[in-house]
């Protein structure tokens, strides 16, 4: 699974504290703490017909995230409104959208990890690019990583941060095994999630399964999954899960906002069920979509 350039993207505008620059011109000083060390946070949005999906959600989770990092300053729910408010009606963008919201600790006086060095701050990045759904929804091929996710106690993941080392490594073995992407285990040997989403498996009664969020991100379209099982009688266990849940199950697939909800066919080489997409994976995605439809927010 390897993304392409998108020609519509050749000229977009992305903001930069409130700037609005060509792409090829846009930059961030060589002092911003993103460069010196990945000090900062992030959140990807999906733009639907001119609204933003869990608008306020990934707002949340973007301030609950640099709070944990200690950022002196963190914009306001409103002004990062109107940065990407600004940034889509610029370049002309109201559906079929994906959103890289980057917030930094800021621009330091001088190299070093030290957070009060960081004396102008902080780096506000609204990168708007046309991009449709990036999986393959005819089913996807995961391999299972050497890479470890971090525990709590070593590197909180409820911190959105942008150090992706971990999944960047992650994803090098997934390209070296010709599979779409990795599978990640916890320090104990339990399935966190992929190198880039979460993961479901329907197990032999029908049942929904899925990793507890103790070595991977709280999960928006994560959680948007649980609520539709319990408003629909789905059936759903969120516990440990080892590898072979994963591989006897009937179905298995990924949730994102990069990818929404795209099955997985084959995992380390084994068929997933039959090998095609499964029907609780079509259903529950259809019942995705309507959600999106009706509860896509203003911006």
């Amino acid at each position: 699974m390897l993304q392409k350039f998108n020609a519509a993207n050749r000229d977009i505008l992305i903001s930069i504290n409130g700037k609005l620059v060509h792409r090829d011109a846009a930059a961030i000083s060589p002092f911003d703490s993103s460069v010196q060390g990945g000090d900062a946070v992030w959140e990807g949005l999906r733009v639907y017909s001119g609204r933003i999906f869990r608008l306020i959600a990934h707002l949340d989770r973007l301030r609950s995230s640099a709070l944990a990092l200690a950022f002196a300053q963190i914009p306001s729910h409103d002004s990062i409104r109107a940065a990407i408010r600004e940034t889509l009606a610029a370049n002309n963008m109201r559906d079929s959208v994906h959103i890289r919201l980057t917030l930094t600790r800021g621009v330091k006086v001088t190299s070093g990890m030290d957070p009060r060095l960081n004396q102008s701050g902080p780096t506000l990045i609204v990168l708007a690019e046309h991009k449709a759904p990036v999986y393959d929804t005819s089913g996807l091929s995961l391999i299972t990583s050497s890479v470890r996710r971090f525990a709590p106690d070593m590197l909180d993941p409820k911190i959105h941060h942008c150090n992706l080392i971990q999944s960047i490594l992650a994803k090098i073995e997934a390209n070296a095994a010709g599979a779409d992407d990795a599978v990640m285990l916890d320090s104990r040997g339990f399935v966190a999630e992929t190198n880039a989403t979460h993961l479901f498996a329907v197990d032999v009664h029908g049942r929904l399964l899925t990793p507890q969020c103790l070595a991977c991100p709280e999960g928006i379209t994560r959680q948007v999954v649980l609520d539709l099982c319990a408003a629909n009688g789905i059936a759903v266990d969120v516990r440990d899960l080892s590898l072979t849940e994963f591989y006897r199950a009937r179905e298995v697939f990924c949730t994102g906002t990069m990818g929404e909800l795209a099955p997985v066919t084959t995992l380390d080489g084994r068929a997933i069920g039959d090998g095609t997409p499964g029907a609780m994976t079509a259903k529950l995605a259809a019942l995705f979509r309507e959600v999106v439809a009706r509860e896509a927010e203003a911006i």
